[in-house]
This record gives structure tokens, C-alpha cells and sequence, in this order.
């Protein structure tokens, strides 16, 4: 199974909960409430030092809604583009935030023109499996890293559905711990912060640039 079959299943999942449940956090693929989408977003955010002037790229940006989160927040000093495969979230994104600058195109396609941002959120991208099997996402995910490590000046954080749950769910990509510090170690680098301490069963992890 293909990268591109994989990022096919994924959009057209996404876009079924959107297309059921509206502009909201179930219509991203949320499913517990709007308090843990914002703790996911709080989270994903505190990889950028406070009162740093930067960009941000938001990979897999759905619905906009981190951007919302940080109009609601007041945050300042963030300049936010979103980038996702979905046309049906674009155009929703778009819509609403005309003077955002969102990106249609899959960071893995070489012919992709992607600019350098100073940090690069993936939120949810990785926590959905489907049908692929653990190796199909895993080497998916690994290729995902290596990109967002490209594109990233400063850093960048994503997160995985923890292994430490009552029970593990055929549909999600739950990712242990050492299995992802060894490929960070080997193949992105060293600097990096494992974030399992905000109450869901999943885990957000920091990544630095050397």
C-alpha cells in the first residue's frame, strides 16, 4: 500500500466526519469534547518558547481550528499558515480566514513548493490508522518526520496515541515510546521532549533542531 493510498483513506475519513458532524471538533475526528481538543492544542503550542516572534506551519490544519484557538487565546507573535490534502477543509479554511495563506499539497510529493516556517505542528495526523496495518503507518509516519524535520527551522511536535491504555484500539496507531526515541535519535536528532503528562491516552513530542 502506497503513501498516496494511505493519505487517500485518511482525507476521505476526515472529510466523512466533516461532512457529519459540521465545522466543529468531531468534524476534525475528535470524539471526547471541545476541553480536549483545546488541551491539545495548548499543548502542541508550548513547543514555541513564550513571547517568540516566529512562523508556523500546521500540518494536517482541518478546519483551522488551532488558529482559532490562538485568536480566542490572544496569542501574539505567531504568524500561522495551515497546509492540509483535504480540498473540502481548505475551502472551509479559506472561507473563513481569507487572509491566512493555507497550502494544498502533501509535504512527501517532491514537487511540492513548500517554504521553510520556523516551526511545524502536526496535530492528529498520526493518530488514525484505519485498516493499514502498524508497519504501513509506521513507515508513513517516519517518512512524515523526516519531511516536517526539513521544512522546520527551529523545531517541530506532533503527537501518537499512547501504548499505556486500557486497551489498544485495531483503528488507532498506538506508537511506544522507545520505538519512536530510537528513530529520533538515529535519524532526526537528539534534542527532543516526550510530553505524556496532560491526561489523554496519547503523547505529544517536542523536537529541536540541532
Amino acid at each position: 500500500m502506497t503513501n498516496k493510498t494511505i493519505q487517500a483513506q485518511l482525507v476521505a475519513e476526515m472529510e466523512y466526519n466533516l461532512e457529519r458532524h459540521g465545522d466543529n471538533y468531531r468534524g476534525v475526528g475528535w470524539t471526547k469534547s471541545q476541553e480536549n481538543a483545546d488541551l491539545r492544542y495548548k499543548v502542541m503550542l508550548e513547543l514555541i518558547p513564550e513571547n517568540q516572534p516566529c512562523t508556523l506551519l500546521d500540518i494536517g490544519c482541518g478546519a483551522a481550528h488551532l488558529y482559532e484557538y490562538m485568536l480566542s487565546r490572544h496569542i501574539q507573535g505567531i504568524s500561522y499558515s495551515g497546509l492540509d490534502l483535504s480540498p473540502a477543509y481548505l475551502a472551509l479554511c479559506r472561507r473563513k480566514h481569507p487572509q491566512i495563506e493555507f497550502f494544498h499539497a502533501d509535504i512527501l510529493d517532491e514537487q511540492s513548493l513548500i517554504p521553510s516556517h520556523d516551526y511545524v505542528l502536526m496535530n492528529g495526523v498520526f493518530n488514525y490508522k484505519g485498516d493499514h496495518s502498524i508497519e504501513q503507518m509506521w513507515d508513513y509516519c517516519r517518512q512524515m518526520l523526516l519531511k516536517a524535520n526539513t521544512i522546520a527551522t527551529k523545531g517541530f511536535a506532533f503527537n501518537v496515541v499512547s501504548k499505556y491504555v486500557d486497551w489498544e484500539r485495531d483503528d488507532l496507531f498506538h506508537l511506544s515510546f522507545d520505538q519512536l526515541a530510537a528513530f529520533l535519535d538515529e535519524k532526526i536528532s537528539r534534542n527532543f521532549i516526550f510530553r505524556h503528562d496532560y491526561g489523554l491516552f496519547e503523547y505529544t513530542i517536542y523536537v529541536y533542531k540541532k
